[in-house]
């Protein structure tokens, strides 16, 4: 059954002095690769003496730069969407013959686009040790992706991490456990030492009903119908980009609505600018309200 969701997300920031806020840049409208309908989007902006402008970055995500013309005590963001959430077979799609079975090469015309998506890191001795476990086998392209996703599912435990910034992999997999942030970042760069192109995503998580995100979620985050959340995408000839979530362990669905994708997570970070130093307090908000359709 289709479901029509209203989502409002309030994001605060309280600061102790007046400051001078530097150009803000805002990714909190979903990117144009979302894939359930988006009916109606509106982006309001505390304090009103600012100019806008809409821009997208170099990855094709957009941006509200926000330029102050005065100084101010706090910033407030509020996003208002509508979002359609008609079931979506995350399956449905096309390979072509050539990458049907992994390890496939790219070809050439689609390498300058997908250069910085197979760019990896330096591997610790902990990944190195997790990249050698996978058997060097060959298998159905599509089934060793889901294959990637379930190892990575299978070792992170999932916590909520307020801290900001990512984990190394290599911390990540010393823990055994991180935020979803961390987690895919860790399925990016093993995607990528397999040769398969891969890009950090964050965006909404909506979930109709408490299922399979919340049986991998501590108990506080068990009640959140809707939340920032991040996964990943990889790049699969004939399929185009395929959402892949390593905190479910399942591919991306009608839930997942992306508001930024691109190489690594800094491009991707919701809010991002600078501003005069004082001390800071943050909070943010997302409520939904849900009608059958």
């Amino acid at each position: 059954m289709n479901m029509k969701v209203s989502l409002k997300h309030v994001t605060q920031y309280q600061y102790s002095q007046d400051v001078q806020l530097g150009p803000q840049l805002i990714k909190l409208r979903p990117a144009p690769h979302c894939r359930t309908p988006i009916s109606s989007y509106q982006l309001t902006i505390q304090p009103r003496t600012y100019f806008i402008n809409w821009q997208q970055d170099p990855f094709s995500n957009h941006v509200a730069r926000l330029v102050f013309t005065e100084k101010t005590n706090f910033f407030e963001i509020n996003v208002e969407l509508t979002a359609e959430l008609e079931t979506i077979n995350p399956f449905d799609f096309f390979v072509e013959p050539a990458a049907e079975h992994h390890p496939f090469k790219y070809e050439a015309n689609l390498m300058a686009g997908l250069s910085p998506y197979l760019e990896t890191e330096p591997c610790g001795p902990l990944f190195q040790e997790f990249i050698n476990s996978i058997p060097p086998e060959k298998r159905r392209t599509i089934e060793y992706v889901v294959y990637l996703n379930q190892l990575v599912f299978n070792r992170v435990r999932y916590m909520v991490r307020l801290e900001p910034g990512v984990q190394s992999t290599e911390e990540t997999l010393k823990l055994n456990s991180g935020s979803c942030r961390d987690s895919s970042w860790l399925l990016v760069q093993l995607c990528r030492h397999m040769g398969i192109a891969a890009r950090f995503v964050s965006g909404y998580l909506i979930e109709a009903t408490a299922d399979w995100h919340n049986l991998n979620s501590p108990t506080e985050s068990q009640e959140n119908v809707a939340e920032l959340h991040a996964w990943c995408e990889v790049f699969i000839p004939g399929a185009g980009w395929v959402g892949i979530d390593p905190t479910s362990g399942l591919l991306a669905t009608e839930g997942h609505i992306p508001l930024a994708a691109a190489p690594d997570p800094s491009n991707a970070m919701p809010i991002y600018g600078e501003l005069d130093v004082c001390e800071v307090k943050m909070s943010h908000k997302i409520t939904t309200l849900m009608h059958k359709s």
